[in-house]
């Protein structure tokens, strides 16, 4: 530091922040040259540690660090754009003391992120494109429609069973206008129970014209953004429709950031702990870290993958020989999502019966 004319001066000197973040406040720890300068609290506010920064530690060269959760990616994006180099980590990635996981409070936390980004043994998370951020968020309220669907027919098919009347229907995912008119039809010996099942049958009506209105949505969105090349290609592959391709595209976002394909297998969830003794081999539970509905998209997709794919086919019917079919479909997964990146980094359609 140089001080010259009353003036501060960090030139040339580095400064490292741990950021723990809450709603209201935030806990900041600053270090230099591995020494701990000050730790306190401060308003929730980007733009006031940005002029915290300049005017303590002016031409510093400042580097921030904060755990991924509720707060997304706008304290980042903030912050780079102002000169500020900011990382986002996940928490299990933080190494930890067992004094520090027994003594856990906001100041440790912060004083520990600011700590182990001086020694660099962080690794930042992903941050994605702002346009595909915004198409996950849309594509990911869908999603929780869809939920919020399948919950409230459950509802009414337990009401209907509660007051000993026969649903009117298949036992199908699609459920028509003429079939809701149907159940709202029915005649119930009381008015508040005629009552009941139209707010559900109503309720559910509107859940599922959300539905359709955001996949439309999503269809023209995708294409102004310029993602419907990459997502028509990822479509080619069996198992895999638009909601499908969507999903994938904007949960995995950029494909070339895996290395390898063990690395994307790990980000999906499929990878198997596996143990090894001679010709036989075990395969454990799924690894903890997942995207559990991308992971289930996959899954799916392998099922019937492994009926319309004769490569596919073929590996199922030699895996099926030595494992349960639950755990060979994981396998053909695997495979699958060997396919998808090489479609995705290529921009080429899928090819049936290539065998690896």
């Amino acid at each position: 530091m140089q001080q010259q004319d009353n003036k501060l001066d960090f030139t040339n000197q580095k400064i490292f922040i741990g950021l723990d973040v809450h709603k209201n406040k935030w806990v900041v720890t600053i270090r230099m040259n591995h020494i701990e300068l000050k730790t306190f609290s401060m308003e929730a506010s980007a733009g006031q540690l940005i002029k915290y920064l300049q005017k303590h530690y002016p031409q510093a060269e400042c580097s921030v660090v904060y755990e991924a959760g509720f707060s997304g990616y706008w304290i980042q994006r903030h912050l780079s754009s102002n000169g500020i180099a900011a990382i986002i980590v996940n928490p299990a990635d933080i190494p930890t003391t067992g004094k520090e996981k027994d003594r856990k409070d906001d100041h440790k936390d912060s004083r520990k992120l600011a700590r182990e980004l001086e020694n660099n043994t962080l690794k930042g998370i992903y941050i994605p494109d702002e346009a595909i951020e915004e198409l996950r968020s849309l594509n990911r309220i869908r999603t929780q429609y869809v939920g919020e669907k399948a919950r409230m027919k459950n509802r009414i098919k337990s009401f209907l069973f509660n007051y000993g009347k026969e649903f009117p229907g298949r036992n199908s995912r699609y459920w028509s206008e003429a079939l809701l008119e149907k159940i709202k039809d029915i005649k119930f010996y009381t008015p508040i129970a005629e009552e009941s099942i139209k707010n559900y049958v109503e309720h559910l009506s509107t859940l599922q014209e959300k539905v359709k209105k955001l996949e439309a949505r999503l269809k023209v969105i995708s294409k102004e953004f310029g993602f419907d090349q990459i997502i028509g290609k990822l479509e080619t592959i069996p198992g895999i429709g638009f909601i499908s391709a969507i999903t994938i595209f904007t949960e995995i976002m950029d494909i070339k950031r895996f290395r390898r394909l063990d690395e994307l297998c790990s980000y999906v969830g499929i990878v198997p702990s596996t143990h090894s003794s001679g010709e036989k081999e075990k395969i454990g539970r799924l690894t903890f870290r997942q995207k559990r509905y991308l992971k289930n998209i996959i899954i799916e997709a392998a099922w019937i993958a492994a009926r319309k794919d004769p490569a596919l086919t073929m590996s199922y019917s030699r895996l099926i020989k030595r494992m349960e079919p639950q755990k060979a479909i994981i396998k053909i997964a695997k495979k699958l999502l060997n396919r998808i990146r090489y479609v995705w980094k290529n921009n080429i359609e899928y090819q049936l019966a290539v065998v690896e």
